[in-house]
This record gives C-alpha cells, sequence and structure tokens, in this order.
C-alpha cells in the first residue's frame, strides 16, 4: 500500500510537471528523460551511479552481466554515433547502457520474477530511476522559475548577507587567487554531488541483496524529498545570485558589476526584474542541503566515508559561495531545511512521538523565520551586523543541536529484552 501510494503520488506529480513545462513551451522531465533512451545523456556519470543503486538488489553473478550488458551497449552506441559524425557536443557519448539494462530489468521484473522477489526488484529499479528522474525534475522547476517570476528578492539577500560579512564577496576572491587547479577541483565537486550521494547510499544498502529487504531510512529517501519540496521555496523566494545580480554573468540586468571585488553598498532594497533564462534557484540552497545530508549519512560510516563526507561538504560550501551561485544567507536556510527534512523522515520511520513532532515543529519554524526575516529586516541585518548575524548562526546551531539532541535519544530508548518471569516448579 505504501509503495503503491507514493508511486501513484510521484507518477501524479511528473505528469502534472511535464503538463506545465509544456504549457509553458519548455521540455517537462518525463521527456527529457525518454529521449536519453537513444540521444546523448546529460549525464553519464549519473546514469551508470543510478544502474549501481538499482544493482543493490542484485547477485554477484547478476551485477556482473547487468554491468556488461550496460558497457556493451554503450560501446554499440559510441561506434554509430563515431560512424555518423554524431557525436553530442554537451552531455557525455555514454550512460545509455545503464538506462537500458535499468529498463530492462523492469521487463525482467514483471516477466520473470513473482512475489516478494519481484517487488523487491521493482524497488531497486524504481530507486535508481528515481534519482535520475530527480535530476530532470529538478532541471524542468530551475526553467519554470526562470519563467514565472519576471522579478528576483536579490537586493533583499544581498542587504540580509551584510549580517554574514558577504561570505561570497570573499570566497570568491579567494578562489581566483587559488587559479585554475582550484576552480575545475571545486567545479567537479560541485557537479558531481549525485554521484557522491550514490556512494553513501551503496554503504547503507551493501546488505539488501543478502537481507532481500530495503533499511527503513536511507540517504536517498532524504536527497529524493530535498529535491522535490526545495524547488516550491524557489517559486516563493526567487534569487538568481551574486554572480547575476552583482557580477559578469547578469549583464545588463544586473543591478551592479561588483562582485566579488567590491561590497555591494547598504541601500534600500527593491524588486530586481531579470532574464526569462537564469534560474531563480539559491533560497536555499538545495546544494548545500543535499551535501549536508550526505555528511550526516556518513557519519555512521567507516573512517574513509566519515573523512569523504566531511570532504564533501566543506568543498560543496566553497564552491556554492567561491562561484558566487549563492549568498551566505542562502547556505544558513539550506543547513536549517536539511535537518528539518532529515527529522521528519526519521519520525515518519520511527512513529512520531512528542519529540519529533517538536523537532519538525522547531525546525520549520526556524527556516520560516529566517526567510521572513530575509525578505522583511533586510536593513536592520545589514545596519547592525555584530547581532544579526550571530543570531543567524545561533538559529541554525540550535537546529542542528536539537537534531544529534533527539537522535542520541532516540538511539537510548531502544526496547530492552524483558526479563525472564520466575517459573513455578513441581514438588
Amino acid at each position: 500500500m505504501l509503495w503503491g501510494t507514493a508511486g501513484a503520488i510521484t507518477l501524479g506529480f511528473l505528469l502534472a510537471l511535464e503538463l506545465v513545462a509544456r504549457h509553458l513551451g519548455i521540455p517537462g522531465p518525463i521527456t527529457t528523460q525518454a529521449r536519453e533512451v537513444v540521444y546523448a545523456p546529460k549525464s553519464g556519470f549519473l546514469l551508470y551511479a543510478s544502474m549501481g543503486l538499482t544493482m543493490v538488489v542484485l547477485t554477484w553473478r547478476q551485477r556482473l552481466i547487468a554491468l556488461g550488458a550496460a558497457v556493451g551497449i554503450d560501446l554499440v552506441f559510441l561506434a554509430v554515433r563515431f560512424a555518423t559524425g554524431a557525436l553530442p557536443g554537451e552531455g557525455h557519448p555514454f550512460g545509455n547502457g545503464a538506462l537500458w539494462v535499468m529498463l530492462g530489468l523492469v521487463v525482467v521484473a514483471v516477466a520473470r520474477r513473482t512475489g516478494p522477489e519481484r517487488l523487491l526488484l521493482l524497488k531497486g529499479v524504481g530507486l535508481g530511476l528515481l534519482l535520475v528522474t530527480g535530476r530532470k525534475t529538478g532541471d524542468t522547476w530551475l526553467l519554470i522559475t526562470s519563467r514565472t517570476r519576471p522579478v528576483t528578492l536579490d537586493p533583499y539577500i544581498a542587504m540580509a548577507d551584510h549580517a554574514l560579512g558577504n561570505p561570497s564577496w570573499l570566497a570568491g576572491r579567494l578562489l581566483r587567487a587559488s587559479g585554475p587547479v582550484g576552480e575545475h577541483a571545486l567545479d567537479y565537486v560541485y557537479a558531481q554531488l549525485a554521484v557522491a550521494a550514490v556512494v553513501v547510499a551503496l554503504y547503507q544498502l551493501r546488505h539488501v541483496a543478502a537481507e532481500r529487504r530495503f533499511p527503513r531510512h536511507h540517504l536517498v529517501r532524504t536527497f529524493l524529498v530535498i529535491g522535490l519540496v526545495g524547488p516550491a521555496v524557489y517559486m516563493i523566494y526567487p534569487v538568481v545570485g551574486p554572480i547575476f545580480a552583482y557580477g559578469p554573468e547578469g549583464g545588463h540586468w544586473a543591478v551592479a558589476n561588483l562582485w566579488p571585488n567590491t561590497l555591494p553598498p547598504v541601500t534600500t532594497p527593491f524588486k530586481l526584474p531579470f532574464d526569462e533564462i537564469t534560474p531563480r534557484n539559491c533560497m536555499p540552497s538545495l546544494h548545500t542541503a543535499w551535501a549536508v545530508t550526505i555528511f550526516i549519512h556518513s557519519r555512521q560510516g567507516p573512517r574513509w566515508l566519515r573523512s569523504a563526507g566531511a570532504f564533501w561538504l566543506v568543498a560543496t560550501l566553497a564552491a556554492t559561495l567561491g562561484f558566487g551561485w549563492h549568498y551566505g544567507v542562502d547556505l544558513v536556510a539550506g543547513v536549517v531545511f536539511a535537518y528539518t527534512v532529515e527529522a521528519a523522515l526519521r519520525s515518519f520511520d520511527r512513529g512520531w512521538d512528542r519529540t519529533g513532532v517538536w523537532l519538525v515543529v522547531y525546525g520549520t519554524t526556524v527556516f520560516a523565520v529566517l526567510l521572513a526575516s530575509y525578505r522583511f529586516l533586510p536593513m536592520e541585518m545589514a545596519r547592525h551586523p555584530w547581532a544579526a548575524g550571530p543570531l543567524l548562526l545561533l538559529a541554525m546551531a540550535s537546529v542542528v543541536r536539537g537534531y544529534h539532541r533527539t537522535l542520541r535519544l532516540w538511539e537510548t530508548d531502544l526496547p530492552t529484552a524483558p526479563r525472564p518471569q520466575p517459573q513455578p516448579e513441581l514438588v
């Protein structure tokens, strides 16, 4: 019932998004995903990572067969593209094979499996396809924000960001000073965030094939929920980022060419008209939210996984600020958003109790207060940074501390084995 309901809701959401996108004259998530069955995919790495998630339900022999089939199909596609001169100018020339294998496993599940084995295989394929579909859904959301939100609120965010010392301006100068090596490294980390999530998820799901069941909670669920709910906030709070609103990428739409060398002056904010191309995808920073989620789930792994999770979090934060794609206050909101979503999903799995409800309500309240303060109190925050800045960080830290304190409480509140009762003996 739960999986069927979730599947129906997901399908209905994708169809609705597809219709909205078609109405606006842009490709929807179903269309873009269907094209990758034949055309060069946008990210071959993501498709192979998604196939890796699917293969957690397979035996090692089945995994080798699936991987070999995917590579073989890609070699055929590559040979045909090379012979016809149709090598892609954008995207990757590989990845179709991984998608074909996942679709083939659906056929195998329906035609050759029955009962729990069929359900387990369909769950594995659904998990892999959901990761890809989530990426396509996010791309469609970004196009929708640029078409339906003609004005942005960047001047409000820039003023509120004075409370944190405008960290994007400082990070931008530091990244430029690092040269092309630093820029290419952070750009790779930023672009391959989903692949890093798959690595952590594969560790969490490593026992699925042996136990024939999925764990109650894992990274992919939180990752997908963040991608589903977060873009709705983009529609409420459209922001394009400092490199567009205050930098060279904004062209004549920008307020001025200030980023990253000159801080924006403290002036009364206003609604900024912008083009119909640039996504309004800054508030909150979902890359920050996803990186925080990877960090949280990597804490349960071995040292190498914990180190990788910490590195990916720090590098993602540096990239979001250093490339001018986000303001500092975006990151604060992203952290609160990630912990609140994670708390809600863990509470749902455990069974809602008073502690879980209060944690989710508190996180949601803090998130709403942050957005309201950015919108209605930016000048006060800019004029009193030594008061507003610590308050922002304290609010964020209180949500993080509340989550970890509640999690420790849940972990210690495990049911104890009942004591054996004395039994009467025959005399």
